[in-house]
């Protein structure tokens, strides 16, 4: 791993909660596979909000407990911002009603476009650049869970969660709706 950064390599220290296994299509997929492919696919799209919210915010309570609810909850941004929009608006409105926390959306816009790997049934594409802004006011000095739909190798993760202490939050760990298996075809 040479180049991450201590701060990047801290972050993969803290606990983090994978609910799913996602197996990418280039691998063969089971019924239930597939059925968990679908519902990450929709939910990307807005289209599994609220089932999404209902499991995410189980999985905090079970995770957490009455501690959730001093904390704040962010998504790592989606490639862009109407995406983002799409995706995380009504879903992080719903797990912060499920579970207490506040509410970390409205602190993060998006400028541009990250590159971005989006992975469907039939096909791959990547996406350039993007520009994250975190508004110091609404973390600093809060308690921090940060989500994203899916993690791989957790870059994504450690660079926002990295981004979201440097504007002063402390960040106690991930959850994630589906962890990228490598599985043997």
């Amino acid at each position: 791993m040479n180049g991450i950064t201590d701060n990047i390599k801290a972050q993969w220290s803290k606990q983090m909660n994978m609910i799913f296994d996602y197996v990418p299509t280039k691998y063969k997929a089971d019924s239930t596979e597939w059925r968990i492919r679908k519902f990450v696919w929709d939910f990307k799209n807005g289209k599994k909000a609220y089932e999404a919210a209902k499991i995410v915010a189980y999985n905090i309570q079970q995770q957490y407990g009455n501690r959730a609810k001093g904390m704040v909850f962010m998504c790592v941004p989606a490639s862009t911002e109407e995406k983002n929009a799409i995706r995380y608006k009504l879903f992080s409105q719903m797990v912060c009603k499920f579970t207490g926390m506040a509410n970390g959306y409205d602190a993060v816009t998006v400028e541009g476009e990250r590159l971005a790997i989006h992975e469907s049934h039939s096909s791959k594409r990547i996406e350039s650049v993007q520009i994250i802004n975190v508004d110091t006011n609404k973390i600093n000095n809060k308690q921090v869970l940060i989500f994203d739909d899916i993690i791989t190798k957790g870059f994504s993760y450690a660079r926002f969660a990295c981004e979201v202490e440097r504007k002063g939050a402390q960040v106690v760990g991930g959850i994630f709706l589906a962890k990228t298996i490598i599985k043997s075809n």
